[in-house]
């Protein structure tokens, strides 16, 4: 299987060692050919995959490039619009939904010359960590063919992972790149909450929704933060962890980790450390009580928007994520607006207690993929592992930060990064050096 990047991917499209139609064509034929694409893509967009490959084939002929990605090949979660192609957020409520125009970062990501693969399948209506889906498809994980991927991007890390994609485009409101990329050994990109638009974007939580990439890089996520934003690449060059200062988190984020997280963690920390890092251990209690926001915060924002749409036809849900979605409908417009006063000045203890560190440290989940089939029939089980899936990369969604996931060599174990609003160009460099400390 060819594992190179989509930036290498990129340079060999521009030093006319691969045609980026041929590059198209032999994806779509991977596609094809491989026995869990229909677990993994939704939708393929064959036709346009082509048009936009032979253009861009054609720019590179005539010295024209718009990019590194230029003619590159992406896999897109089925929420994000694209005309005429049916986009249905892996609800059967959406089935048939049909856009007339693509979401505003796929029109960007056009006009900077990549090419649309297709639309991959997903968590319902994106409200769950896991990845499971028994309504359209649950997706591989590359790590044990009985797990989950993780979600609600799962899909999209699934195409990148089983090399059906060089790269992919996901959405993260409480983890959902971060998970299902570090259940798959994979980069993740959780950017601030909005530097990218959700134009045509289904939404779970407009509060918390952010698009972001999955990839087998940190350049290569730079590199997509650049063509979805419509501007340059985050420079990478030279990225040193000489000095920089992280904090490991003790605040929730260590509670209750299993065996192989833990020690994928604790290596990847004292990885970092030898390659110059300053790492200091501490708790931020703003942390704890934040976390118990997180029910009123997301789920009454997330039934809110969809209360109407699933009552009308509440049997072709999935039961646990109509439960999940209902419970928000436990909390009164005052009990909302208290929180998120209260988690504006949470936020404010955050940031003056992480103010003097380049980042801070955390696992990206402090479980493995739970397996598929025991979540089917074990209430028990689906709830401890549902709520522990998303706990560790949900401070970065309530603390308003930008987040990194980075594989540890551990298996399905990730570690993150989390850095403050807009900081993305920053927690990229680390990120980078990080990476080659790490590998």
């Amino acid at each position: 299987m060819d594992q190179r990047t989509a930036c290498d991917l990129g340079r060999a499209i521009g030093a006319g060692q691969v045609n980026a139609v041929e590059l198209v064509e032999d994806f779509l034929d991977r596609i094809d050919r491989h026995p869990l694409a229909a677990r993994i893509y939704a939708r393929i967009t064959p036709g346009r995959a082509r048009a936009e490959a032979l253009n861009a084939a054609a720019r590179a002929k005539d010295g024209r490039r718009r990019g590194l990605l230029d003619g590159v090949p992406l896999s897109w979660k089925d929420l994000f619009d694209s005309a005429g192609v049916a986009t249905e957020a892996g609800s059967a409520l959406l089935q048939g939904r049909t856009p007339v125009r693509d979401a505003r970062v796929l029109r960007e990501a056009t006009l900077q010359g990549s090419v649309c693969l297709g639309k991959t399948h997903m968590s319902e209506l994106a409200f769950s960590g896991l990845g499971l889906n028994p309504v359209t498809a649950t997706p591989p994980c590359v790590n044990d063919s009985g797990a989950v991927p993780g979600g609600s991007s799962s899909g999209a890390a699934a195409s990148v992972a089983f090399g059906l994609a060089p790269a992919a485009i996901g959405s993260d409101t409480g983890g959902s790149v971060r998970i299902p990329a570090a259940w798959n050994d994979l980069v993740g990109l959780k950017t601030t909450h909005g530097l990218l638009s959700v134009e045509g974007v289904v939404p779970l939580a407009d509060s918390f929704d952010t698009v972001g990439p999955l990839a087998r890089s940190v350049e290569d996520c730079a590199a997509l933060l650049g063509l979805l934003a419509g501007r340059p690449a985050p420079d990478l060059t030279g990225a040193s962890l000489t000095g920089a200062r992280f904090l490991v988190l003790t605040t929730v984020a260590q509670d209750d980790l299993r065996p192989a997280p833990a020690a994928g963690f604790d290596r990847a920390v004292a990885r970092l450390s030898a390659a110059g890092a300053h790492v200091t251990e501490a708790a931020v209690p703003a942390v704890a009580e934040a976390m118990g926001l997180a029910a009123v915060l997301f789920t009454a924002e997330a039934y809110g928007l969809w209360r109407d749409t699933i009552e009308a036809a509440p049997k072709k849900m999935f039961p646990r994520i109509l439960d999940r979605f209902r419970s928000g409908a436990g909390f009164t417009a005052p009990d909302f607006v208290a929180a998120w006063r209260r988690l504006a000045r949470l936020r404010a203890d955050w940031a003056a207690a992480t103010a003097g560190f380049d980042a801070v440290l955390v696992p990206t989940s402090p479980i493995l993929p739970p397996q598929a089939d025991r979540l089917l029939t074990d209430d028990a089980y689906y709830v401890t592992e549902n709520l522990l899936a998303l706990r560790n990369t949900r401070i970065g969604n309530l603390m308003g930060g930008c987040a990194i996931t980075l594989p540890t060599g551990e298996p399905s174990c990730g570690i993150s990064l989390i850095a403050p609003p807009l900081a993305e160009a920053r927690l990229l460099r680390l990120a980078a050096a990080a990476e080659t400390a790490l590998r």
